[in-house]
């Protein structure tokens, strides 16, 4: 119910920021950690159908992504997808807040003598719709995965969601100006005894870009600061899984301040008892590129309908010279 409601709440506050009327949503993608059922089927499902009944989405249909803390960026990706496939037009990607990690948290700030230090429930939501010309693109031609045979030591799964993604598309880790990876506060992390989370991150993918022969050793320092972000979400699991930066990064690349930003969504499915194995998807927000496509193309779509209407036009004329 608490996942439920603040999934809700996300989901009102993304349609009205958006601009968008509740009926454009088409499909809704919940990627909360929580499950629900019957008492035979506990995960039966589904938050998103749910959320988008109370939300008033009229226009919606909608299913659950599941992967721990990887959900938000796996869910992300697949709306993507849809959008750019045609099979929707508007898809909102949208999670609740979970009460089991709060728990887990408020346990080791009281064993320290400490006050429950998170006393909040996080919620997000992502509107993705067809390319307006103007708001930046997730790019589906560079996506990091960690695959079943990749290996949980953790240069392999830094290599895997941000070197490989980069090769593929022939650019340096510094070619990225803003990581998110798992953008926990450290401000709560380090009284728990987790440390910074982010930091640690920075740090992993600023040695990766050492070992690759694209950073300097001496700039290992700087990294952080200059292509990182200081952790600020709630430490719910799925809630600070790279998702956060998504929306300050639509502001960041619309004002001309970063280019693109790389989101990094990690997972621990070994948690869930049915495999050992690390999970994790990444993937590229960059400028607009629909002016630089047309212009390849040679000829945009309204220039067409522009080139008949003058057509018909100086048809109808000779018809009525005749």
């Amino acid at each position: 119910l608490m996942s439920k409601a603040t999934s809700v709440l996300a989901l009102l506050y993304a349609v009205r920021n958006a601009g968008i009327e509740k009926a454009d949503v088409e499909y809704v993608i919940d990627c909360a950690e929580e499950a629900c059922g019957d008492m035979n089927q506990r995960g039966g499902g589904n938050f998103a159908k749910a959320a988008a009944e109370v939300a008033g989405l009229v226009s919606a249909s909608g299913s659950d992504a599941r992967g721990f803390c990887a959900a938000p960026t796996h869910a992300l990706i697949e709306a993507a997808a849809l959008v750019k496939s045609g099979a929707y037009k508007c898809v909102a990607v949208t999670a609740g807040g979970c009460t089991a990690k709060l728990g887990m948290n408020g346990k080791d700030h009281i064993k320290k003598g400490l006050p429950i230090l998170e006393d909040c429930l996080g919620g997000f939501c992502v509107i993705l719709a067809e390319n307006d010309g103007v708001n930046p693109e997730i790019d589906l031609s560079m996506l990091g995965r960690h695959s079943v045979g990749t290996g949980s030591a953790p240069q392999n799964v830094i290599g895997s969601l941000v070197a490989d993604p980069l090769d593929r598309a022939g650019m340096k880790i510094t070619d990225i100006d803003k990581f998110s990876p798992e953008m926990q506060n450290p401000d709560i992390t380090k009284p728990a005894g987790a440390g910074d989370v982010p930091l640690a991150n920075y740090k992993m993918i600023a040695a990766l870009a050492v070992k690759r022969g694209e950073l300097d050793r001496k700039e290992i320092g700087e990294f952080p600061a200059k292509h990182g972000l200081t952790g600020w979400a709630p430490t719910q699991g799925h809630i600070p899984s790279g998702v956060p930066y998504v929306g300050f990064a639509r502001e960041d690349i619309l004002e001309g301040k970063i280019k693109n930003a790389m989101i990094i969504g990690k997972g621990s499915l070994f948690l869930g008892r049915m495999t050992n194995l690390f999970d994790g998807v990444s993937f590229v927000i960059h400028g607009n590129t629909k002016a630089q496509e047309e212009a390849a193309a040679g000829v945009s779509e309204d220039e067409v309908k522009g080139l008949i209407a003058k057509a018909m036009k100086e048809f109808a004329a000779t018809l009525i010279a005749e």
